[in-house]
């Protein structure tokens, strides 16, 4: 008897499996063009550009970005938080779906969510069933789950590669990986060439009230012209869109008598991406007395810390790197080891956003750059609003 109850209930089961998966077919079949954005870094503002461009030619756009905070943006711009019960969990993408149905969109721009290599697969294949795939790029991040090599995390991304449609891509280092395996699923690549970069003006870029990076632009273009937008209209839009809480802000503020320029970098956290924003940093600032790097550490990605422990040695030097968030003491053994003065370490480990802003003005002169790195998450975010709410938001070009 017991045996028969189970069996009718797993039955009954995949039974109903089946049926949610047509189900969501069916939805998915009612949205027309399905842009699944991917990578290691920028995915949350190519997603936001490529949504924005897509709306100012009229089309009825949803976009959904996981980035710093999770957002549902619906055809009016308007953005909504995404509800999360508990953890993270790639079937949310399911809801998103039946969202963008209920907007009666044309276009939803979706970014993947997925880390691990089965789930990148399962995010398209099941999921989302992309028209046009979009990779950024391929960085050293999350090797503990798509490593241990950037080489790991370029074919633990080629999982999300959609079949017989087109696939965008800024990488240049891993495109042969890309190549792989767009031809296994017959797929279109199409890559975004040093020469598509270099036609992205600062003209272009001056429209932008935060920093965005070339690379992003072009390929947010290339995917809205394949959409038959113009250049004109996908820019205007893109100007005009809200980025990303983690997007990269500059911010000048006076404090009795000191001058304090705040560089928001948290959400670039590979060292490649870093030490690049880190040298623009510093050539729009270089008269200044003191040089701070605030590093916010996360107990939950060790990785990360020991990349930026041992690769912020060959950056130009900061007087001082000022630890918060967690675990901070991996970044600390990590950095000391690989030559890194343990005097300019400042140990500011699970402070609030106040605090840690007076213990930065403890390290600051008359004139300081202070610039966030490593992680947006947790008080990352606090800090980047605490001086936010107390400073002016500056250009930086």
């Amino acid at each position: 008897m017991a045996t028969t109850v189970l069996l009718i209930t797993i039955g009954l089961l995949i039974v109903y499996g089946i049926w949610e998966l047509y189900r969501h077919r069916q939805k998915l079949a009612k949205i027309p063009i399905r842009v699944h954005v991917n990578g290691t870094r920028g995915k949350s503002s190519v997603a936001r550009l490529i949504a924005a461009g897509l709306r100012a030619s009229g089309m009825r756009t949803c976009c959904k970005t996981t980035g710093t905070l999770p957002r549902m943006i619906v055809p009016s711009g308007t953005e909504y938080p995404v509800f999360r019960p508990s953890r993270a969990n790639v079937i949310e993408q399911v809801r998103i779906v039946d969202m963008a149905v209920e907007f009666e969109a044309e276009a939803l721009v979706i970014e993947c969510m997925a880390l691990r290599p089965n789930l990148q697969w399962l995010c398209e294949n099941k999921l989302v069933r992309a028209t046009h795939g979009v990779i950024t790029n391929a960085r050293e991040d999350h090797l503990d789950v798509m490593g241990p090599t950037e080489k790991d995390v370029a074919w633990a991304l080629a999982g999300m590669v959609p079949v017989k449609t087109k696939l965008f891509t800024a990488e240049r280092d891993h495109l042969d990986v890309f190549e792989h395996a767009s031809h296994d699923r017959a797929t279109q690549l199409i890559a975004i060439t040093e020469e598509d970069v270099e036609q992205i003006t600062p003209l272009d870029l001056a429209g932008f009230m935060y920093v965005e990076h070339a690379e992003n632009v072009a390929l947010a273009l290339r995917v809205c012209s394949d959409l038959g937008v113009d250049r004109a209209t996908a820019l205007r839009g893109m100007w005009e869109a809200k980025p990303d809480p983690g997007a990269m802000t500059a911010h000048e503020m006076d404090f009795f008598g000191r001058k304090i320029h705040f560089v928001n970098g948290f959400a670039a956290n590979d060292p490649e991406s870093t030490e690049r924003i880190w040298k623009m940093a510093l050539e729009r600032y270089p008269e200044v007395e003191r040089r701070v790097l605030v590093v916010n550490c996360r107990q939950d990605r060790p990785d990360r810390s020991q990349q930026l422990g041992q690769s912020v040695t060959k950056w130009p030097p900061a007087d001082y790197y000022v630890l918060i968030g967690t675990g901070t003491y991996i970044f600390a053994k990590t950095a000391t080891e690989a030559g890194i003065d343990p005097l300019k370490l400042v140990f500011a480990e699970d402070l609030p956003a106040p605090d840690i802003f007076e213990t930065l003005l403890e390290y600051s002169g008359k004139t300081s750059l202070i610039m966030g790195i490593a992680n947006i998450g947790g008080v990352g975010l606090d800090v980047v609003r605490y001086f936010a709410n107390r400073s002016t938001q500056k250009t930086f070009k």
